[in-house]
Parts: structure tokens; sequence; C-alpha cells
């Protein structure tokens, strides 16, 4: 099994826009458990944490394959799920590794 994990820090915004912004984030990216086949599990955490360091986001999924990452990558779906990305996260870190 291969674990794909992507932490993600948000713009900087008003903490109501802050808010709304994660809430959809988190939406967004839990309705591609339904749309991508190859996708075989999804959790989204959202951070509690106040220490500095402390990411805002962090999406863990699992896949079968590499190809079936790739698959993921590139499903269209997930392109529209990046460009929301694109506007309100200002840095992503991301680990695969096999289990």
């Amino acid at each position: 099994m291969l674990k794909h994990i992507v932490m993600m820090k948000l713009k900087a915004a008003e903490p109501e826009v802050f808010e709304n912004r994660l809430q959809t984030l988190e939406a967004l990216l839990l309705g591609l458990r339904n749309q991508i086949l190859e996708l075989e599990s999804m959790e989204v955490g959202i951070n509690f944490s106040t220490r500095s360091q402390a990411m805002d986001l962090v999406l863990v999924s699992t896949f079968k394959t590499e190809d079936d990452l790739s698959a993921y990558r590139f499903h269209p779906q997930h392109v529209e799920v990046l460009k929301y990305i694109d506007q309100v996260v200002e840095e992503s870190k991301v680990v695969d590794y096999w289990v």
C-alpha cells in the first residue's frame, strides 16, 4: 500500500475568511473519495496546534500502486481541487511512502 501525505499551510486571511477557506478545502478534498476509483482511502485533518511550525491541514490518502497515485494526480476532479489549492495555500509539503 502506498501512503500519500500532504500538509498545507493556508495564506493569511481574516479569521472568518481563513476558517471558510479551511472548511471549503476539507470538503473539496473529502469529496474526491467518491469520485476517484484509484483512491483507496482518504483522511483530512485540521490542525489545532498553535506552534509556529504547524501546518493548517493534512491529507492522508492510500493507493495500491504508483500508477494509481499518478491517476489520482491527473484526474480531472483532483485537478479542479488543485486550482482552489493554488488560490488559498501558501505552502505545502508532501511525503509518499510504502506501507
